[in-house]
């Protein structure tokens, strides 16, 4: 089978906006066991739509195209598509009253452009916008192929896919043999470490037909399982026995789970909960802990003390101690940490302090240092970190080493 991608839109090209949907519609289709064989980014030039779309109409058993089927000017893959199919449009009614209801519900007045987002090919499947209102469009373009066009918002486009394009794949192009696919993600530890740990292991299953891919990302490395036909679930748990095995601390999730949904889950498993006091991550924890659902039910406190008077009134940090040590330092993580958690009144705390940089460093203290101090019944330790990144990729990477740090610690009941 092949699969083909068609992502329009110019502000792509410009680099205007980032092509997530790539990378994104590409995953979801491998992790099934479908695979593209080919994708393109296109401008939104009626010429360049149409040249794309041809040829994809002849080598190609699905098509899957992004953009241009909202009510500007610009939007023009609909009408483009339907004329190159020789399909008639009409307006849909109820994908007319579901546009009018979305509207109505957001109290605002629906734009008479918004109307043409309800004109639909004949013969297409219309597959429903539950964030938004142009509606997808499943069209069979000829015997064994389909046309499915998506819009181009990834909070319309993703659910749209999973809810509607999924099930139509499957049954349209069942897959020939099972297909079984488990991610595990892990994190402290590089690819190729990894990789020499969990391969020669695994080599036994490998003959069997296993299939296993690395992926690797800032703070993260995920370790891909995949087997084929009726042995590969149990080829694939079999595989997974043997990693949980070799490198078991380091998983902390599966598929799509991050580092934070993990670390809530747990928390919220064992009745524990957290304080937070930041200084050089400036809230970015509490940023990726409160993205979780429930994450009010575990962190009761999250404290930005950037600077020194912060730390000394909020946490109760002692002046002796920056002025001998310094913000940045062991013992200052730690009575962040004993002060978050003794004013928030919880299980436990992670404290950060550290130099982002560019600037600020020293021959002891480079840029890129930082401490995380964590707190909690079973006492107060800090670890010194070097991450010496840019300042987006440094608060990533000492937010994911303070998550983890909590995570293992609650699943041993050290801090170590």
């Amino acid at each position: 089978m092949k699969i083909e991608l068609i992502n329009t839109g110019s502000e792509l090209l410009l680099g205007r906006v980032l092509n997530t949907h790539q990378q994104w519609i590409c995953r979801q289709l491998a992790d099934r066991g479908y695979q593209v064989t080919r994708q393109c980014c296109i401008s939104d030039d009626g010429k360049a739509i149409e040249t794309a779309m041809q040829e994809a109409l002849t080598r190609s058993d699905l098509i899957i195209t992004t953009g241009g089927l909202g009510p500007t000017s610009d939007d023009i893959t609909r009408e483009l598509v339907a004329k190159l199919l020789g399909k008639k449009l009409t307006l849909d009614e109820a994908v007319l009253a579901n546009m009018q209801k979305y509207f109505r519900d957001r109290k605002r007045l629906m734009p008479a452009s918004s109307k043409v987002q309800a004109m639909v090919p004949e013969g297409a499947v219309v597959l429903p916008n539950n964030h938004g209102t142009a509606p997808g469009l499943a069209i069979p373009a000829k015997a064994n192929t389909w046309v499915v066009m998506l819009p181009g918002p990834p909070r319309e486009l993703r659910p749209m896919f999973l809810e509607s394009v999924v099930p139509l794949l499957e049954k349209q192009f069942p897959l020939a043999h099972p297909f079984v696919c488990r991610t595990l993600k892990t994190t402290g530890l590089g690819e190729s470490f990894v990789e020499e740990k969990i391969a020669v292991p695994l080599q036994a299953l490998v003959g069997q037909g296993l299939e296993i891919g690395y992926c690797a990302r800032i703070g993260e490395v995920d370790v891909r399982l995949v087997g084929h036909g009726s042995d590969g679930g149990k080829i694939v748990a079999a595989a997974e026995d043997i990693v949980r095995g070799l490198i078991g601390p380091l998983i902390f999730g599966l598929n799509d789970d991050s580092l934070e949904v993990a670390l809530v889950r747990l928390l919220t498993e064992k009745k524990k909960t957290l304080a937070l006091a930041e200084s050089c991550t400036g809230g970015f924890i509490a940023h990726r802990i409160t993205n979780v659902p429930g994450a009010s039910e575990v962190l009761m406190s999250g404290m930005v003390t950037y600077s020194n008077h912060a730390k000394m009134d909020l946490l109760g940090v002692r002046e002796s101690s920056l002025k001998e040590h310094g913000a940045v330092s062991e013992v200052v993580a730690k009575e962040m940490a004993e002060g978050a958690r003794r004013r928030a009144k919880t299980d436990y705390a992670i404290a950060v302090t550290g130099i982002a940089g560019p600037g600020g460093g020293s021959e002891a203290k480079p840029v890129g240092t930082a401490y995380v101090g964590l707190s909690g019944s079973e006492g107060t330790q800090a670890q010194r970190l070097f991450n010496p990144f840019d300042r987006e990729t440094f608060k990533f990477v000492t937010s994911q080493q303070a998550l983890d740090w909590l995570r293992r610690t609650i699943l041993t009941g050290q801090i170590e």
